[in-house]
């Protein structure tokens, strides 16, 4: 029985949760590396380059974490599926971003 099988026995827990808390995971993170970068440039200039290094870190990141359970840590299955909620959630926040941008720019144009 792997773990993934003993999780959906619980009551708690219910099909689906691991993808949804990869996703979550990986909206966090990526929010905090845009608060990081925000924080870091003084100001919420929308540059593509930023968008483009934070979906590369989430994908090293989530492809590692794949990479490990699938050669390493053989207790644990690697699945396709957990590496496109990670990156569904970093899609997400960089939406997230964009729109907040575009709004934060309508703002302060009036």
């Amino acid at each position: 029985m792997q773990i993934s099988d003993s999780v959906g026995e619980s009551g708690f827990f219910f099909k689906g949760f691991d993808k949804m808390t990869h996703m979550g995971f990986f909206f966090v993170l990526s929010v905090l590396l845009f608060y990081g970068k925000i924080r870091y440039q003084h100001t919420f200039a929308f540059r593509t380059l930023t968008i483009f290094k934070i979906l590369l870190i989430n994908a090293i990141i989530g492809g590692g974490i794949e990479l490990l359970q699938w050669k390493v840590f053989t207790y644990r299955s690697a699945e396709w599926w957990d590496f496109g909620c990670d990156m569904l959630g970093a899609s997400m926040a960089v939406f997230s971003y964009v729109l907040l941008h575009k709004l934060n720019f309508n703002e302060n144009e009036n």
